[in-house]
């Protein structure tokens, strides 16, 4: 790889280089990210700007004189996001890493989020759609200001709301704005409670069945990996695990090296509200994993079990872990789904097993086992027992 390169960049150019080997590029990837670097280089040097003037609108405006000249690769700024964040970390840029202005909006929201995370305890993937849930809300009424708000205006934005989106949707949009209510009237921001001004969301418990793959579509899912290659072996044990233990996709991310105990066959599971289980590690999901580490997972210092494929490498996120079953039932024809699919997968596995649903409840986690009674509607050997005999026909 070559470390040579003029321009203001220069100096750093080994550093650089060892920071792109440090992220798992190829080799022959990092040979051209040193040559983009090198370009970036010479542009600053014509530009007679230093490295610490670097930021992303700079980077931005070289990547579009690139687009203009070449037909070929046009490089996005995100292809050297990596770079701006490496000068911000060595401490080469101080502009790069200043945060950009904040409105009102992000900074009452960040209080929110704070509030979620530190107070209530809740999945960074909740907080995320509970924050997304009251986007809308806030930027509407905080220009006005908070105090000024009546028990019409929250029932009236919801109902306008709730006529372009679904019922899931509708649901969410109501729980979130509850919440946040209830957090804006403990800061002040508020005079009045006005939580109970959010009108309920149509939508009936149990309505819905559990969507459980059959397990020939299983089988067909899990074939869809080429166990030949280092990613289809990661994948291959990442629905094996979704499938048989019943997880989220953010448990899956949020699993760690040091979170399997091999003597004792168990593994430990961070759920929703920051709880910890430790779950009974059944054989073939220890040969899937063992199989990913010896084969499919590179020689890297993170911790997270499963890390992306493609460089910069990290662990894989919950929305990389939905990705790896979308890509599998597109390649086994059964449609696009997510890793949710899996776990009413795990759930009515269980029951066909034989399992209770107090036992389906303590693998799945369930905090009731009300949630777990929607998995009593698939499991036809006990309906069948409720079912009543046709008048004038056969049971």
């Amino acid at each position: 790889m070559a470390t040579s390169m003029d321009g203001p960049l220069g100096p750093m150019a080994s550093g650089i280089a060892e920071e792109l080997k440090r992220l798992g590029y190829a080799e022959r990837t990092a040979d051209r990210q040193m040559s983009l670097v090198a370009g970036l280089s010479r542009f600053l040097q014509r530009r007679g700007v230093s490295t610490d003037e670097v930021n992303p609108g700079l980077v931005a405006e070289f990547c579009a004189t690139l687009s203009e000249k070449s037909r070929g690769w046009r490089p996005t700024p995100r292809a050297l996001a990596w770079l701006v964040r490496y000068l911000c970390r060595v401490g080469a840029t101080t502009i790069a890493s200043s945060p950009p202005p904040r409105s009102p909006v992000d900074d009452l929201l960040g209080e929110y989020r704070r509030h979620l995370l530190a107070e209530r305890g809740l999945a960074d993937e909740t907080v995320a759609l509970y924050v997304q849930a009251v986007l809308p809300f806030v930027r509407e009424h905080v220009v006005h200001g908070l105090d000024k708000l009546v028990a019409a205006d929250v029932s009236a934005f919801v109902t306008r709301e709730c006529r372009a989106i679904s019922g899931r949707a509708a649901e969410r949009l109501a729980t979130g704005l509850r919440s946040f209510l209830g957090f804006a009237l403990l800061e002040g921001m508020i005079p009045t409670p006005l939580a109970g001004a959010v009108p309920s969301a149509a939508r009936w418990s149990g309505a819905s069945l559990p969507r459980g793959l059959a397990p020939e579509q299983l089988r067909a899912l899990l074939a869809s990996c080429d166990r030949s290659r280092a990613t289809g072996t990661r994948d291959y044990a990442i629905l094996v695990v979704l499938s048989r233990l019943g997880l989220r996709a953010a448990e899956v991310a949020a699993l760690r090296l040091d979170d399997i105990d091999w003597r004792a066959a168990e593994i430990v599971v961070r759920g929703k509200g920051r709880t910890e289980a430790r779950l009974p590690l059944p054989f073939d999901v220890g040969q899937a994993v063992v199989a990913y580490l010896r084969q499919g997972r590179p020689r890297r210092p993170e911790r997270e079990l499963f890390l992306r494929a493609a460089a910069p490498v990290r662990g894989l996120s919950p929305d990389g872990v939905s990705e790896v079953v979308r890509a599998a039932g597109e390649r086994a024809g059964l449609g696009s789904f997510g890793a949710h699919r899996l776990r009413h997968t795990a759930g009515t596995n269980l029951l066909r097993a034989g399992a209770t649903l107090p036992e389906v409840a303590q693998v799945l986690r369930h905090r009731s086992v009300a949630t777990t009674t929607i998995y009593a509607k698939v499991d036809h050997r006990e309906l069948s027992r409720l079912a009543m005999a046709w008048p004038g026909g056969t049971r």
